[in-house]
């Protein structure tokens, strides 16, 4: 099959456009080699987490943690949030931006028990992910959390909220739907966080992130964090803060570490080419991106009948099937995880060795995000791309 120089992300019934023009891109994007000593940028951060004068029992739960140093986007946040300043930060999923809002939260509740926080994602996994590790760094001090997702029985989150949970976490679907039914009361909200601001835009959510702006006092510290500042971002952040602290973490990407290659289908089914790599040696934790619900569906069927541990994650499953799925693949109960790009931001999963797109993604962006999945806290990995 003759592969042209450039080849031409875009969706099936329309074209892709980036400020009213089509984009084209390096075939070479695709075939990048891991670096044996990848140049890294070495940042030296200005503090300890001891430099934030956090309470002891914080302190032991991020040495529990693991954290040794605050990462960039975390050192250079956390004073200004500690200080109650809002703030814009940008940085790539997997900097550290979960904990740059938690740990100075944690501490202010610890010390006001009247301070609530919003905290709003853009998909159900990054919830219940953030929650997971609100827990963990909460861990003996007597906070409470609810998640308020879809996908699952609103009863159990009607009634954790009625607990008065110290903070609220959830996708914004979910968020305006209790609102609405008066279950939930945005004004008594004092911090709130938008995380992943460009996904949540990317999967149509602005008119309801702008209405959950709309409900919320005057009176609040606003904390948005985001991977890129694009223009209609740029525009939601000023009506969402005021004269906040804007901090942008270059971008050091995991390309570096990531053997990226194509492959050439010259007319055979991709399901037979992915067959074969899958029995080669070294590909012990693959993740699968395809484009469609139906599509992975598909694939999902194909591959379990062909004898391999599989499962698939998209818009369609239930919460509790989605969950199960990257649980078992978290603990390597399954070889394969089938995704559509709900799975491409912001879930960290350790040691994936492979990130096969079985489908082109829709921009150069989904791309970089696609195979950050792999080579993740310096490993390395290898992305193959079906052509």
């Amino acid at each position: 099959m003759s592969i042209p120089s450039y080849y031409h992300f875009k969706k099936p019934t329309r074209p892709m456009a980036f400020g009213g023009k089509k984009e084209y891109y390096n075939l070479e994007v695709f075939t990048r080699k891991a670096q044996t000593k990848p140049v890294q940028v070495i940042y030296k951060a200005k503090n300890n987490f001891s430099d934030f004068n956090f309470s002891d029992i914080l302190n032991r739960n991020i040495a529990n943690r693991g954290y040794i140093y605050p990462t960039p986007i975390q050192d250079q946040t956390i004073p200004a949030l500690l200080s109650g300043r809002d703030v814009v930060g940008i940085a790539n999923t997997g900097s550290g931006k979960t904990g740059a809002f938690l740990l100075p939260l944690l501490e202010k509740i610890s010390h006001n028990r009247n301070i609530k926080a919003l905290i709003v994602a853009p998909t159900r996994e990054l919830a219940v992910q953030i929650n997971d590790e609100f827990r963990l760094l909460s861990r003996g001090m007597a906070m409470n959390s609810v998640v308020c997702i879809g996908g699952v029985s609103m009863g159990g989150q009607i009634q954790d909220l009625r607990r008065n949970p110290n903070v609220v976490i959830g996708t914004p679907g979910r968020l305006k739907d209790l609102e609405q039914q008066r279950l939930i009361n945005f004004g008594k909200f004092s911090v709130i966080v938008l995380d992943e601001v460009d996904r949540m835009l990317d999967m149509g959510f602005i008119i309801d992130v702008r209405y959950l702006i709309s409900k919320l006092p005057q009176d609040r510290q606003s904390l948005g964090f985001s991977a890129t500042m694009p223009a209609n971002i740029r525009s939601l952040m000023g009506q969402f803060l005021t004269d906040p602290v804007m901090v942008s973490i270059p971008t050091v990407t995991g390309e570096l570490n990531i053997n990226q290659d194509v492959i050439r289908t010259n007319g055979r089914p991709k399901a037979d080419i992915l067959h074969e790599l899958l029995l080669k040696e070294g590909f012990e934790k693959v993740l699968v991106f395809g484009r469609t619900k139906h599509g992975i569906d598909r694939l999902e069927k194909d591959l379990i009948k062909r004898g391999f541990k599989v499962a698939a994650i998209h818009g369609n499953k239930s919460q509790g099937q989605r969950q199960r799925a990257l649980n078992a693949f978290k603990n390597n109960q399954l070889k394969v995880l089938l995704a559509t790009d709900i799975a491409s931001r912001g879930l960290d999963i350790d040691d994936v060795t492979h990130v096969i797109n079985y489908e082109l993604p829709e921009s150069y962006e989904d791309y970089v995000h696609r195979i950050g999945r792999t080579a993740r806290a310096g490993k390395s990995g290898t992305a193959l791309t079906f052509i």
